[in-house]
């Protein structure tokens, strides 16, 4: 088996050398390249291996934008620091990654895999290679950074203030208004829902505890057990309502605060 290895690190590239030749004595490093620009000479230039082992973060981007310069041929797994708790709907959908640093079980598990992922992405021909272009939209989609609000211009008397987001420390509702209050203090009625908030706040920031709650990871000063397996959170600055993790945000919430 023909492998080449996409991979920034030095370290990183000699571990996974390692590892594939305990894992398969037969398997043959072909290549190595260390950004989206090599690999694209690499792979205009060369045969097509077997296999590419290709971590997602590269010194010059994204390995996805690999695919968009060049066909490629061959079956591909992707390497990645991202925990695997944001990686998990991969796995669901039969998507296979790799976690760094790369285990010799789990290649091991990965190259057991491939003619499974063959046959999923390659149709009924399993000498074909995978395709790529519906695989390779669904990462970008959950990886690439996503657009989100960084500030909002709210009424304060009679004019028009521009508040950073970095400045506030929660949302709230009172069942009329939509309202946030900055670290300082002040408050401030905001023109969206609760639910047009969810798509413009940053979720590794902010958490939706209820219906009416998001707060700021670093608005959260205490947080007590609730009756009704719920969570009470003593937020700073202090706000005029009880803010309540419902019960079925709770396991999130933890997980949350636990990144």
């Amino acid at each position: 088996m023909k492998v080449f290895i996409v991979e920034d690190e030095e370290l990183a590239v000699k571990k996974l050398r390692k590892t594939l030749e305990s894992v398969d004595s037969a398997a043959q490093v072909v290549g190595v390249a260390d950004s989206i620009r090599s690999s694209v000479n690499w792979l205009q230039n060369n045969p097509a291996p077997d296999l590419i082992l290709m971590d997602i973060e590269l010194c010059d981007g994204q390995s996805f934008e690999i695919f968009d310069k060049v066909d490629v041929k061959s079956t591909v797994i992707f390497t990645t620091s991202y925990d695997e708790y944001a990686l998990k709907a991969f796995k669901v959908n039969s998507v296979d990654y790799l976690l760094k640093p790369v285990q010799k079980e789990d290649l091991q598990a990965a190259l057991a895999k491939l003619q499974n992922m063959k046959t999923i992405y390659g149709g009924q021909n399993e000498a074909a290679p995978l395709n790529f272009e519906n695989l390779v939209k669904e990462l970008q989609s959950k990886l690439q950074p996503k657009g989100f609000r960084k500030r909002f211009l709210v009424k304060h008397a009679q004019k028009l203030v521009s508040v950073d987001v970095d400045e506030i420390a929660y949302f709230y509702s009172d069942g009329r208004l939509n309202f946030f209050k900055t670290y300082d203090n002040r408050k401030f009625v905001v023109d969206y829902t609760m639910d047009e908030l969810e798509d413009m706040l940053d979720p590794g920031r902010y958490f939706r505890i209820s219906r009416s709650f998001y707060v700021s990871i670093t608005s959260i000063d205490q947080i007590h057990d609730y009756f009704g397996n719920r969570l009470l959170l003593r937020l700073k600055p202090a706000v005029d309502k009880e803010s309540i993790v419902s019960r079925e945000k709770v396991t999130d919430f933890k997980l949350w605060m636990g990144k």
